[in-house]
């Protein structure tokens, strides 16, 4: 039965021992931690002051424009909101260089951020100080969030709007410029067909100037016209229709070919000029990349620093490092009095 007691007596010392421990230091901690309170008021009221505005918006589809308005079949709707995919594709453009480059710029970041463009290291320094005043994420609705703190809460807030802007001047940029490369071979290849169809046409009219006109139907009349000249009688006629009839044959082939050639020379020049036109759209095209859904307003209350809570932590941070500096002094003090030490 003593024996079950000891666990109970040992707490409560502990318990005792420990709240004798805040008595006696008490004024120690109170002090310390309020010197720690004031000291960070002090320093939080040193640090600059910085609003923050936000745009919200969702990713479209990214596809081929031109197939829109010359396929028959829709594939995909061009008011349709993108998917995570297309959501991960306007994050990228966001964050990419080129928006970091034209924002510094365009606002003049190297003096808004006090930072000298000539020094080692400055664009480092800018690329820096860009990525904690501005970010860009994908919130859990599935849209694309972008934050910029700044000094100046109309510069934040024109920042926040550019960059969304940017967003499609970039998205077009890049979608242009793939489809000039397929535009330039369409186009290429549209013109050596034609180049093509011309030669096939030229020999087709010098076919006609012999008299060749339409093969088939020619014949076919010169062979109805020496049947019946034969079956009249009519022997010198007969043999002038056969005499050109043998001198329409020398063509035959040729004429055949060519018309051939003709048929399947403008059935591939529909289909180049279809995808010729469809490339077109696609590089001359300037549709947005993302649809917004909150605009970036002036903010009337800073963002940045959050005094109260840099004072708060400043305290708790404060009060377990005295505690445990507290309890190692007195731990060393009770084991001199011990002897232990």
């Amino acid at each position: 039965m003593s024996d079950s007691s000891h666990p109970v007596q040992d707490t409560s010392l502990e318990s005792t021992n420990l709240l004798l421990f805040f008595l006696r230091w008490k004024w120690v901690i109170i002090g310390v931690c309020v010197a720690a309170g004031i000291v960070s008021a002090v320093a939080s009221l040193m640090i600059e002051e910085k609003f923050k505005s936000t745009v919200v918006m969702f990713a479209t589809q990214q596809h081929s424009i031109g197939e829109q308005f010359l396929e028959d079949i829709k594939r995909k709707d061009l008011l349709e909101y993108g998917e995570k995919d297309d959501a991960e594709r306007l994050l990228q453009l966001l964050n990419s260089d080129q928006i970091r480059t034209t924002l510094i710029d365009r606002f003049d970041l190297w003096t808004d951020y006090d930072i000298d463009s000539t020094e080692p290291g400055a664009h480092t320094l800018i690329a820096r100080e860009y990525d904690s005043n501005v970010t860009a994420k994908m919130t859990k609705f599935g849209s694309v969030q972008v934050d910029v703190l700044d000094k100046d809460a109309k510069q934040a807030r024109d920042m926040a709007n550019t960059i969304a802007d940017l967003a499609d001047t970039l998205s077009n940029e890049l979608r242009n410029g793939r489809a000039l490369q397929a535009f330039e071979y369409a186009k290429i290849s549209y013109q050596n067909l034609q180049s093509e169809i011309q030669l096939l046409e030229d020999s087709m009219e010098s076919l006609r100037r012999l008299g060749v006109y339409d093969y088939i139907t020619q014949i076919e009349g010169l062979n109805e016209q020496y049947a019946t000249a034969i079956n009249e009688g009519r022997l010198n006629q007969a043999e002038r229709l056969n005499e050109k009839m043998q001198e329409l044959s020398k063509y035959g082939s040729i004429y055949t070919k060519l018309e051939t050639l003709i048929e399947s020379a403008y059935e591939r020049e529909a289909v180049l000029k279809k995808r010729y036109d469809l490339m077109y759209i696609d590089v001359n095209s300037k549709l947005p990349s993302k649809f917004v859904v909150d605009n970036a307003t002036i903010s009337d209350k800073k963002a940045y620093p959050v005094r109260w809570l840099i004072v708060a932590m400043s305290v708790a941070s404060t009060f377990v490092f005295i505690v445990f500096v507290l309890l190692i002094l007195d731990s060393i003090r009770r084991l001199k009095v011990a002897g232990k030490l």
